[in-house]
């Protein structure tokens, strides 16, 4: 390894590496396949990529190419050197509008190429699922064809020409004669018979090498021969791709049907009807996998099966008619045509999201493997039906949905492990022979890899088998790209990472969803890598690090893979491990991807376990110590606030805190309240029902009553809890919250006992102190919200916590977070409250990180429209996220967050816009970076209340 990284340095690729966690976050791609690679480079430049092929040519190290590692077949994992071409070589080259055309380089991400086109009235026809982070050099080897293959073809149909290396070393452009390109048409030439009758027979037969586009019918494009070849053949240095015209108006029409087979069965139907952009099949337990996670899903037709398909046109009204007329030959138990392009985009999101939801809709974790097969569309209700009792036969259940107009099934599949797959095995091997009597292809769309390769046999008859052999031979004698797959394949059954054993770790955190196992828990992860795409234009948070900083090591997948590494332990050794501490370095413990990850990953909650592991009885950093211990310090200091204020704003006194508190210099630090919440509200009393009240107890005759109240009419309307940060940080926004509560009519009080959510404690790691403080925090809080009293938290972080964090160290503190509500939640369930006259202010709104992905942030936006406001939704994370970006080597990281979707929505707002943030890391974050003063929501309501 240091041989070869030596030699890759030499040859002028300075990014190449073979450091434990370099080489953990590479063992895996979206499959369910492991295998740890000598070594890893990201070429800057054409030039250097042709370099590290080079050196690996002359040390006979065998290649893996890789772009977004979201193959499902392990066509991206390799024994030898992977070349990751999404870090560097991800630019789109030009745009020829006029011959519409695009010059890339493999690692453009498809989603770019979209934008960059946005206006020209052209795309690139398919779209993958991942299309949002999938390369299109990762699309060129596996010939991706996405949901629109339908309308506009798949990769290999989209292709005018490739720059690439072969494993001879042989240099080409495919538009150019070069000896393999003869030898490969002489190939083809001595068997045209058997290519003509064996290749091509359907649009979604990708499985092995294409051969039919060697056909001199076909103009013998070795371009498109070579896509869909898996990186064995070739590498792409450069890419020329056709454009498609965008229609002017889409409409989506959903088909509801009894089942997914009745509605696989109606897809001939539907296709006679078209001409169709994309027909998609969805289950109803996917859909149900969404709701029952608090996700938006406009409204379907009845049925447990859908069709999703769409039609465009050059007007809204033709396309319109079009889905009029598909819908009435669909044969469908209801339909529903969708024009809005919010509720199109939400039944996409959903179908999306599938291969990640699929795995979490069975009561088993399901898994790729058997993922990708596709029939002659005719077939496909007769395949689900043999598919489905084949099922039966193994003892197995999975989730269909997928490209129903091409045929093609995607499915997760609960399979178990623990024989080491020899059942895994079997079942691939029943399934391949039922497929090849329906006529269809092992793969449609996602290549063969290792998930697929050795049951080519059953496809294939020997000749074609020696077509594949012979073509190896000619363009990668040495065998050294990507081996192991199609020709000469590794078992299915080999380098399974879901087969290996792994350490059992008994975590402090309950981990209900995952059976209490912490292994369980990180092996969600399926790679399919939504945490690399931009999810901030539709709201979403994660992954904030990754963003910044566009290293693997630093999405919600690079620390789940390294993690699971660090559970088996024989490449990062346990959860001590430097490799651990690095990749989990940058994360916010923003709980995004908790919400945002398909597959529901909670990286904040593993990350909060590693470090319990990490520095049990040992010496923590100095920040643990002083912001994980906050509140703490802030009660100690709470009677002497004004003076420790003016000692920690002193020059040398502030630097000499920062440092010992490990606090970056850059950063200001917060100001102590002067009087806490709890202290005003007591000062501020205007009549017997306003003030602070030690608790309540249950009265036989009176029911609950505050402390020292012994009557009914003492008991308020509503409590506010004095959560640690707005009781000693934060108190005008709790006086703003009583003072819009109190225009409502209602009698309110605060609850005087110090309640601590332990938040700063959980995300710090110090698991066993903070189980203590839950514990009396339940033990405070319960009788509050058992007393039927609505109580409400200011503080979306702490209420989060309550919900979730906690919960996971003390379960009763779920019941207990279960029953507080957000001051949006409160007000929006009073059916006589009315909000403030909110017409002409325009908001640019940063939910809290936690509050978007735990508590959910649409009540409070529905909440805003409907006093009249003009709101702007700031997607991501304000950076600062707790102790995060306060901490020294985060303050980079931090600012260049906050630069990505905050500052820049905060710098074009239009004049006089309020700036909107509930959390207090949020605004201390636009204070420090953007000098920009920014409310809480009871700020803003108390603000416009209308005078006494």
């Amino acid at each position: 390894m240091d041989d070869l990284v030596a030699a890759l340095h030499r040859a002028g690729v300075p990014d190449a590496s073979s450091t434990t966690l370099d080489r953990a976050l590479y063992s895996s791609d979206a499959s369910l396949y492991r295998l740890v690679p000598a070594a890893v480079a990201r070429p800057r430049t054409r030039e250097e990529l042709l370099a590290a092929v080079s050196v690996a040519r002359s040390l006979s190290v065998p290649v893996t190419m890789r772009g977004a590692g979201t193959s499902i077949a392990g066509n991206a994992v390799g024994p030898g050197l992977v070349l990751d071409t999404a870090r560097h070589l991800n630019r789109v080259l030009s745009v020829d509008v006029e011959a519409r055309t695009a010059v890339v380089q493999p690692g453009v991400v498809h989603a770019v190429l979209q934008r960059e086109l946005a206006g020209s009235g052209l795309r690139f026809g398919p779209d993958p699922s991942t299309h949002t982070r999938c390369t299109i050099g990762g699309m060129i080897g596996n010939n991706a064809c996405g949901s629109r293959a339908l309308g506009y073809g798949r990769t290999a149909d989209n292709v005018a020409g490739l720059d690439v290396v072969l494993g001879t070393g042989e240099e080409l452009s495919t538009g150019a004669r070069s000896v393999a390109g003869d030898a490969l048409a002489a190939l083809t030439d001595a068997s045209l018979g058997h290519v003509r009758t064996s290749f091509g027979r359907f649009t979604r037969q990708v499985s092995g090498y294409s051969f039919e586009h060697l056909l001199p019918e076909n103009g013998r494009r070795l371009d498109r021969f070579l896509v869909g070849s898996e990186g064995t053949l070739a590498v792409v240095l450069e890419a020329t791709v056709e454009l498609v015209e965008d229609p002017a108006a889409t409409v989506l029409v959903a088909l509801g049907y009894p089942s997914m087979v009745d509605a696989a069965d109606a897809v001939p139907g539907v296709l006679a009807a078209g001409p169709l952009i994309a027909c998609e099949g969805l289950d109803a337990r996917i859909v149900d996998v969404v709701r029952a996670a608090g996700g938006a899903v406009p409204e379907l037709p009845r049925g447990a099966g859908w069709l999703f398909v769409e039609v465009g046109a050059s007007s809204a009204s033709e396309a319109t008619a079009m889905a009029t007329r598909v819908a009435a030959a669909a044969g469908a138990l209801e339909s529903r045509i969708v024009t809005d392009r919010g509720e199109q985009a939400a039944l996409w999101r959903i179908r999306e999201d599938g291969a990640g939801l699929a795995a979490r809709s069975l009561t088993r974790p399901a898994y790729s493997g058997w993922e990708d097969a596709a029939v002659p569309p005719e077939r496909l209700g007769a395949w689900l039906r043999d598919f489905d009792a084949l099922l039966v036969e193994h003892g197995l259940d999975g989730v269909p949905y997928g490209h129903f107009g091409d045929g093609c099934v995607h499915v997760r599949i609960d399979f178990e492990f623990d024989d080491g797959g020899a059942r895994f095995r079997a079942f691939l091997a029943d399934a391949a022979s039922a497929l090849a009597s329906h006529g269809g292809s092992l793969s449609g769309e996602h290549g063969d890899g290792r998930a697929r390769s050795e049951l080519l046999p059953t496809m294939y008859d020997e000749q074609s088998l020696a077509l594949f052999r012979a073509a190896k031979a000619i363009c990668d004698p040495p065998g050294l790209l990507n081996p192991g797959v199609l020709v000469d394949p590794d078992p299915v059954d080999a380098s399974l990472r879901a087969a290996r054993p792994v350490a059992r770790v008994r975590p402090l955190l309950a981990l209900a969803h995952d059976g209490g196992s912490l292994a369980t828990a990180v092996h969600r992860c399926t790679g399919v890598g939504k945490c690399i795409a931009d999810n901030t234009g539709t709201g979403g948070v994660m992954c904030p690090s990754y963003l910044a900083t566009r290293e693997e090591k630093d999405s919600t997948r690079g620390r789940a893979r390294v993690l699971q590494e660090a559970l088996d332990g024989s490449l990062v050794d346990g959860l001590s491990d430097p490799a651990v501490g690095e990749a989990l370095d940058l994360c916010l413990s923003c709980k995004g991807c908790s919400r945002d990850c398909p597959t529901g990953v909670d990286m904040a909650t593993y990350k909060s376990e590693a470090l319990q592991a990490r520095y049990r009885g040992k010496l923590r950093p100095r920040a643990h110590y002083a912001l994980g211990q906050l509140p703490r310090w802030a009660r100690l200091t709470a009677r002497m606030a004004p003076a420790a204020n003016l000692a920690l704003r002193a020059g040398p006194l502030a630097r000499l805190a920062k440092a010992a508190a490990g606090i970056d210099q850059r950063r200001g630090l917060p100001k102590f309240a002067s009087r806490t919440l709890r202290r005003q509200a007591a000062a501020a009393v205007t009549g017997p029902t306003t003030g602070t009240a030690t608790g309540p107890t249950t009265g036989a005759a009176t029911g609950p009553t505050t402390g020292a109240a012994t009557t009914a009419h003492d008991v308020p309307d509503v409590w506010l809890w004095a959560d640690s940060f707005t009781d000693h940080f934060a108190p005008e926004t709790g006086m703003a919250a009583i003072a819009v509560l109190e225009a409502a009519g209602l009698r309110v009080r605060v609850i005087d006992e110090s309640a601590c959510c332990a938040l700063t404690w959980i995300t710090t790691g110090q698991l066993s102190a903070a189980r203590r403080i839950v514990r009396r925090t339940v033990d405070t809080l319960t009788p509050y919200v058992d007393s039927g009293v609505p109580v409400i938290g200011l503080e979306p972080s702490c209420l989060a916590s309550m919900r979730s964090d906690a919960a996971e160290l003390v379960p009763e503190a779920g019941a207990v977070g279960s029953r507080m509500l957000t001051l949006a939640e409160f007000l929006a369930s009073l059916p006589t409250w009315t909000p403030p006259d909110l017409s002409g202010v325009s908001i640019v709104a940063q939910p809290h990180c936690h509050h978007s992905s735990v508590l959910g942030w649409e009540t409070d936006e529905a909440l805003l429209r409907r006093a009249g406001a003009s709101v702007t939704r700031v997607g991501g994370c304000c950076g600062l996220a707790g102790n995060f970006g306060v901490e020294k080597g985060h303050y980079e990281v931090s600012v260049a967050i906050a630069s990505h979707a905050l500052l820049p929505a905060v710098r074009q707002a239009p004049p006089g816009a309020v700036v909107l943030a509930d959390g207090m890391s949020c605004r201390i974050q636009l204070d420090d970076l953007a000098d920009v003063p920014a409310m809480h929501l009871a700020q803003l309501l108390a603000s416009h209340l209308p005078p006494h």
